[in-house]
């Protein structure tokens, strides 16, 4: 406001300054020199007035000029002032909104990392349980596999003893194979039997003989005794059927082990399976000859086997 009132204050003085053409004091009609001198001295001193006017109107003029560009340049800068703080208005708003966004989802994310630090700690206890039953199982599976081996060499060593006992029975006679972690001594009817008859002939018990000295030498054996016929039907008075024959076949080589060999009749076992297992085709006399037979069937103690694969 200052300016403003200093502006229009000189453009008023000029203004009057330009209007007022003649100096004041001036003498009309000078007669003499006093008078001449006062009118050169008042004509010098109104050209240095009016140049001064005029210097101080080029300087209103200037100043006026430069007045109105710096309260354009203010008026613009005003403007743009306004216009920045609107939008720094606008923008502390976004950024109060983002603020909160950003808290909120702080405030989801720190939950899903604890929750997902729980279900980590979870998932690890779990995987933890889960490998120590491996670990169980692999050392379980460790100890069957050791035991099984064990128990494959006893037969295996059994298997050998008890062929190289009977090395003096010919192959049709008698027969020792392993399978299925057992040994199977297999005796021809032509070896034990007379045709139709149950009792043990001179030549059987001796190899009977030979195979209890061996299992009275070995006590972890369980022994079972399978009679077997063909399928040729048999009716005698004593006998009604092939199965009956087998079974006190059977049973009267449990008897000779027992009682006459001392094999502990604990670990014996009688079972008469008649025609019902053949082992070859009973369509020839050949195979038919085979399927009459007696099987000693030798089993190593496997307790120690079961009481592992019932251990949880």
């Amino acid at each position: 406001m200052k300016i403003r009132f200093v502006v229009f204050a000189l453009l008023a003085t000029v203004s009057l300054q330009a209007q007022d053409l003649e100096p004041r004091g001036k003498v009309k009609d000078p007669k003499n020199f006093k008078d001449k001198a006062h009118n050169t001295f008042l004509s010098k001193r109104m050209q240095e007035a009016t140049a001064q006017r005029d210097s101080l109107n080029l300087l209103v003029k200037a100043f006026v000029k430069d007045t109105t560009e710096r309260g354009n340049q203010y008026r613009d800068l005003n403007g743009r002032f306004d216009k920045l703080t609107e939008d720094h208005k606008a923008l502390t708003e976004k950024h109060l909104a983002l603020e909160k966004d950003f808290n909120d989802m702080n405030d989801k994310y720190t939950e899903l990392i604890r929750s997902s630090l729980n279900k980590t700690e979870q998932l690890n206890m779990a995987l933890k349980e889960k490998g120590e039953q491996l670990l169980a199982r692999e050392k379980r599976l460790a100890e069957l596999e050791d035991l099984i081996r064990r128990q494959d060499s006893i037969t295996n060593a059994l298997n050998n003893l008890i062929k190289k006992a009977l090395l003096s029975f010919n192959s049709d006679e008698i027969s020792v194979e392993m399978k299925n972690g057992k040994v199977y001594v297999s005796m021809t009817d032509k070896l034990l039997f007379r045709s139709g008859s149950a009792d043990v002939e001179e030549k059987g018990k001796e190899a009977i003989k030979k195979v209890a000295e061996i299992l009275n030498k070995n006590k972890d054996i369980a022994i079972m005794i399978e009679g077997h016929t063909d399928n040729i039907p048999i009716k005698t008075a004593q006998f009604e059927d092939n199965w009956a024959l087998s079974v006190a076949r059977s049973t009267n080589i449990v008897r000779l082990l027992d009682e006459t060999y001392k094999v502990d009749a604990k670990r014996l076992t009688a079972a008469g399976r008649g025609e019902y297992v053949p082992k070859a085709s009973n369509e020839t006399a050949e195979g038919r000859a085979k399927n009459r037979r007696t099987e000693i069937i030798l089993t190593p103690n496997l307790n120690e086997l079961y009481k592992l694969i019932e251990k949880k």
